[in-house]
């Protein structure tokens, strides 16, 4: 009797899942043993560590979950010794680059061991001959970018968060960020990666090649899988000529749809811009009230359509800027000016400035295709209005990337926003389906969206992704519960 007390304690004590019931407790033992891999400094059990490890960036409550020690790592062969010594003790990995994650990624939902990997923060190789990079995991991104920029080329992969995010993270999310329009996600910088599998196993995958046919491209398969395929160590880099000339315009209208309308023509038009970027005017007076910022027409209500554009020729540059202000213009900008670098902080502090207001602030990604993008945000008032939500809205309009950011004004506990989020997600997703569109551009799925994308998602793919899951990870040890319930894996 005494056993299964305990037994039912335990699944209790691992979380709502009762397939947790198939890992194991961290013990004593399980501790020194990670102490002999990495260093008694480097593993840490208290309350502190566990504490601070419990989330990423999400900040409701109802998600948290603590893990039972945190692993601090240095080598591929330290992560590769740890991940054979949870296969054997049946313990479950959660993977964690920097944190900056909003879909509840690197939250050890079944507790266990976080393998945190900021200690792998070294550039190896940067060939600026070759353009190209050798780096590990833990290295900053906005890092990549500023040693890339010395030797006069650009790493393209830009999100957001770029000043605190880490690599290997943007792999395990496939990251998209500002800069999509033109260079594509994080997974079209890569060339290749150094890859920990679940089994412990050491591999490389993908190659510095232009073009290859050899065998399945598994590194595109692992960049986007969130850490559920295993611990990503180093990545090698696609880097590109930095183009000297270039200029930010930020295009101001009234009307949404006029906005929403520009970017196929500014496509169709030959501008190849960097990046389109839309804020709306919530966004605009949130961001700049939080910056203490002054910015044209904010306060009469305007949005702000943003775009960059890059060149090696300043002729070119000039040409261009000249379309794009007649193209915005008879598309109903009501003024064009050049943007300074107010614009980009403004853009990029955005989610803080949401995160001053509210810590639970509920991050959506969705993406339709271009010419679905007034259809869809068409329909967010109603959803707003129905769901007594207050939104704020950016959006990388350039691909189709909307981010409404819905703000628990009332003040509702965190169960209750859960669930209020749980009842919108359920009408928004199946609407941006229906319009060709997918519930995450860039940020994953991870725990928080599990459920949503299990529901709007066709169980032929499902079975895929759970058969690739089993076959890469038969004890079910690697970031367990994240885009595919534990129990189906």
């Amino acid at each position: 009797m005494l056993y299964y007390t305990k037994l039912y304690i335990y699944v209790l004590w691992k979380g709502r899942d009762p397939m947790a019931i198939r890992f194991n407790e961290v013990t004593d033992e399980v501790v020194q043993a990670l102490q002999a891999i990495v260093g008694e400094k480097y593993v840490k059990t208290d309350e502190e560590y566990r504490t601070k490890y419990q989330t990423d960036e999400e900040g409701n409550s109802y998600f948290f979950h603590k893990p039972e020690v945190v692993v601090f790592p240095k080598t591929t062969e330290e992560v590769a010794a740890i991940v054979c010594l949870a296969n054997k003790k049946l313990i479950p990995i959660t993977p964690r680059s920097a944190g900056t994650g909003v879909a509840c990624g690197a939250i050890p939902i079944y507790h266990g061991i976080v393998l945190a990997l900021e200690r792998m923060n070294k550039i190896i190789t940067l060939d600026a001959e070759n353009m190209y990079a050798v780096c590990q995991t833990g290295v900053l991104t906005g890092v990549l970018q500023e040693e890339a920029r010395k030797h006069g080329l650009l790493y393209a992969g830009d999100p957001s968060s770029s000043e605190s995010c880490q690599l290997g993270g943007n792999v395990a999310s496939n990251a998209g960020g500002n800069k999509a329009v033109k260079y594509g996600t994080t997974r079209h910088q890569i060339y290749s990666l150094k890859v920990v599998t679940p089994t412990g196993d050491i591999v490389t995958v993908g190659g510095r090649l232009a073009k290859c046919s050899t065998g399945l491209c598994l590194e595109q398969l692992i960049a986007g899988s969130e850490g559920i395929l295993g611990v990503i160590t180093e990545v090698t880099v696609r880097l590109k000529p930095l183009p000297p000339y270039n200029f930010n315009m930020v295009c101001v209208f009234e009307k949404d749809d006029d906005a929403f309308a520009l970017p196929n023509k500014i496509l169709k038009a030959g501008i190849d811009p960097t990046s389109i970027e839309y804020m709306d005017k919530e966004a605009l007076q949130m961001t700049c009230k939080f910056l203490d910022m002054t910015m044209p027409h904010v306060q009469e209500g305007c949005s702000y359509v943003i775009v960059t554009v890059e060149t090696f020729d300043e002729d070119e540059l000039d040409r261009k800027m000249a379309v794009l202000c007649d193209l915005a213009e008879n598309n109903g900008s009501i003024d064009e000016f050049e943007a300074d670098k107010r614009i980009w902080k403004l853009r990029k502090q955005f989610a803080e400035a949401a995160r001053n207001i509210d810590i639970m602030y509920q991050a959506e990604d969705f993406v339709v295709p271009l010419d679905k993008i007034h259809d869809i945000t068409g329909q967010l008032p109603e959803l707003r209005q129905k769901y007594d939500l207050y939104c704020v809205t950016v959006a990388h309009i350039g691909d189709g990337n909307i981010h409404v950011l819905p703000l628990n004004h009332r003040g509702l506990s965190p169960e209750a926003w859960h669930e209020k989020i749980q009842a919108f997600h359920r009408d928004l997703f199946p609407r941006v389906y229906a319009l060709g569109g997918k519930m995450s551009g860039e940020h994953g799925i991870g725990y928080k969206k599990r459920d949503d994308f299990i529901r709007c998602t066709s169980k032929e793919e499902v079975q895929l992704i759970r058969a690739i899951k089993k076959a890469w990870d038969p004890n079910g040890i690697m970031n367990p519960g994240k885009i595919i319930p534990l129990e189906e894996a």
